[in-house]
């Protein structure tokens, strides 16, 4: 079996590509960084470090690598005969792999293969749609009616940390333990494959997505950006501060009443799953860098994003949000040369302020609901440690 996965990065070697590969796929990885193709194609192998106690390190086999600039007739030919098409580019470079994609899908229909699933494994919300709705802008009406006949655009909800750093050989990623792969099964159109062993498989992928999204992606970046305020460099780091954790785990107790109220969720089981991800975040075999976690701001509280619709949801129903609005303010306090969104963000807000910034990237109107993130923001914005 083949898989051609796009990205060759941390996700991409350290989960989809390591775990297609324990599924006995030959997986070849798309990217445009020659020397990351030069290394995996030298020895079509590399390796991955579990961060556990015992450092476990793992040498995946049976790969290879091509450039999507500069080998693009092989990338077409590895998608028509490919078995399975991953991605983890991130959502904003779906578009940059469209017109390849658009391409391969073409010739394999043109070749009479049989039918496929895409699956486009991002940190965002049905990004396997977005993919699908890239290629559409590329492609003519009939023809995206061929692809449609043969292709399936599975979503899917991805959760696992993966970091790199340098080794003897070059960089050597390292992934928690811990992992989730869930694919929406009922938009899937081959179901010749073996289903892939590690993977959950469901009907109704949203309630995952925004379990994720609301409450490890939140927690995640409320820690970065309380940390930022503590002065702490990494997320361990931050949550032994007794104050961070409250804060990080009552959001996250918050967000999931948005979670349960939406979905019927049963509590306990969603307690069970913060107190499970505060435990992972925590890992002290782990150094993750809170620029890292915290980086684009902007993004991060838009409007149906991690921090921002739990929140405005919550609000609406009366529930308590103020552990949420905190971390909102902090995230409004992000303030780095190294990320370009901070920058830009700050840039605004003492350009504007913050009640314009909120209504602008927020999209945040109602006066109450900003009064409560303005109170948190105007208490923390003086003091150069705040959370101590």
């Amino acid at each position: 079996m083949k898989a051609l996965h796009f990205g060759a990065g941390n996700i991409g070697k350290g989960f989809i590509g390591n775990l297609l590969s324990k599924n006995g796929y030959e997986v070849c990885f798309v990217d445009v960084n020659q020397e990351m193709i030069d290394r995996i194609n030298g020895s079509n192998s590399y390796l991955v470090e579990l961060l556990d106690d015992n450092h476990t390190v793992e040498t995946i086999f049976s790969v290879s690598a091509l450039n999507s600039i500069t080998q693009e007739i092989k990338v077409i030919e590895a998608i028509v005969n490919a078995d399975i098409i991953t991605t983890s580019v991130g959502v904003v470079n779906l578009s940059r792999i469209s017109r390849i994609l658009a391409k391969g899908l073409l010739e394999r229909i043109a070749q009479n293969r049989k039918q496929i699933d895409v699956i486009a494994n991002e940190n965002a919300i049905d990004a396997s749609r977005t993919l699908k709705k890239e290629v559409e802008k590329i492609v003519s009406g009939e023809e995206m009616a061929q692809i449609n006949s043969l292709v399936g655009f599975p979503n899917s909800a991805i959760d696992r940390l993966a970091l790199s750093k340098k080794g003897a050989e070059g960089d050597i990623t390292l992934v928690e333990p811990f992992f989730e792969w869930v694919i929406n099964k009922s938009e899937m159109v081959n179901f010749d494959l073996p289903l892939i062993s590690g993977t959950t498989y469901v009907e109704d992928l949203k309630p995952y997505i925004e379990r994720k999204l609301y409450i490890v992606n939140m927690g995640h970046a409320a820690t970065a950006y309380l940390a930022f305020l503590s002065g702490e460099p990494t997320i361990q780091k931050a949550l032994r501060n007794q104050k961070v954790e409250r804060i990080v785990r009552g959001a996250m107790v918050e967000a999931s009443q948005y979670i349960t109220h939406t979905y019927q969720s049963d509590s306990e089981k969603m307690t069970e799953f913060i107190e499970k991800t505060l435990k992972r975040f925590k890992n002290s075999n782990i150094s993750d860098d809170i620029l890292r976690v915290g980086q684009s701001p902007i993004r991060k509280l838009g409007y149906d994003e991690r921090l921002i619709k739990p929140a405005r949801e919550l609000f609406k129903l009366g529930l308590p949000i103020e552990n949420l609005a905190t971390s909102i303010a902090a995230g409004y306090l992000f303030n780095t040369q190294e990320d370009k969104e901070s920058i830009a963000l700050q840039d605004y807000i003492r350009a504007n302020g913050i009640d314009k910034a909120i209504s602008h990237f927020s999209q945040i109107e109602h006066a109450e609901l900003k009064d409560i993130i303005k109170k948190h923001y105007d208490k923390m914005k003086n003091c150069h440690i705040v959370i101590n």
